[in-house]
């Protein structure tokens, strides 16, 4: 049976180094990479134990495919589809970055519908990005840039354990001004909100 409590999701842009890569594949109880993520994996040494996807990138078939024909979606939302419907966990993706920047932008986009089945946050060499709907702690480094991204209006936003902290604050889509290029002044910071859609930008 499988074990999805904690999910590496691989995409097809730019992998981290090898180091994050293989101690991100090491903490992961199943590893699943969408279409021509898998190639990649392959390349930096990991074995994905499923492939997702149209298959129009995939360079060589693993055993382990599941083709879904479909083309009204992109292949990291038929990877969360699939996340979805077998009831995962966490999932970590890797490669939701580099070389187009439509599919970069749409990435980060397209995770707002799994939020509230889906534990998510994206990884990259030295940073995290969480995709919030509602409030969350995260562990941090003191000292580290800390930023939030709202990608529509957020109300009553609280931010603590930053050197700028926000108390009942609006945040409206465009307006980051506010908000970018803050820095961790605790091992921990808090977001809560009431409503609306962010982006929780951490460095390493």
């Amino acid at each position: 049976m499988q074990n999805l409590s904690n999910v590496l999701l691989i995409g097809n842009g730019t992998l981290p180094g090898a180091a994050l890569l293989e101690r991100l594949a090491r903490q992961a109880t199943f590893i699943l990479a969408a279409d021509g993520g898998a190639d990649k994996a392959r390349a930096a040494g990991i074995q994905p134990d499923l492939v997702i996807g149209d298959l129009d990138s995939l360079a060589s078939a693993p055993e382990q495919v599941l083709r879904v024909p479909r083309q009204d979606n992109t292949d990291l939302e038929k990877a969360l589809d699939w996340l979805t419907a077998h009831r995962a966990g966490r999932v970590c993706i890797v490669g939701s970055v580099g070389g187009r920047w439509d599919f970069s932008i749409g990435n980060f986009l397209s995770v707002y519908s799994y939020l509230p089945a889906l534990d998510i946050y994206f990884a990259g060499d030295g940073w995290k990005i969480y995709p919030l709907v509602q409030g969350t702690q995260k562990a941090v480094r003191p000292g580290a840039r800390v930023s939030l991204i709202p990608f529509t209006a957020c109300t009553r936003v609280n931010l603590s354990g930053t050197q700028y902290p926000l108390t009942n604050a609006q945040l409206a889509l465009g307006h980051t001004g506010r908000t970018l290029s803050n820095c961790a002044q605790q091992a921990q910071i808090t977001v809560q909100f009431e409503s609306g859609f962010m982006l929780l930008y951490i460095e390493d």
